[in-house]
């Protein structure tokens, strides 16, 4: 399953609050893909993740000042 979260014109740190409530609702191989636009959650998601055991798949930027990330979640 693949649960997609919105969190553009939200600040840090608001979208990594809102990527914990979304992954606890998955399980385990779900994956959750993130749209954001807040600069620091560059940095604060993909370091959540893993240090939750999280795999990032994939992490690009889509505009000038918005990312996307895929995150697996782990065990």
């Amino acid at each position: 399953m693949t649960k997609h979260l919105q969190v553009l014109g939200m600040v840090c740190p608001f979208p990594l609050v809102e990527a914990e409530r979304a992954m606890a609702e998955l399980a385990p191989g779900d994956e959750l893909v993130i749209d954001f636009d807040c600069t620091q959650a560059t940095e604060s998601l993909p370091r959540w993740a893993v240090q939750n055991g999280h795999e990032v798949v994939a992490f690009e930027q889509t505009g000038d000042a918005q990312w996307q990330i895929r995150i697996r979640k782990g065990a």
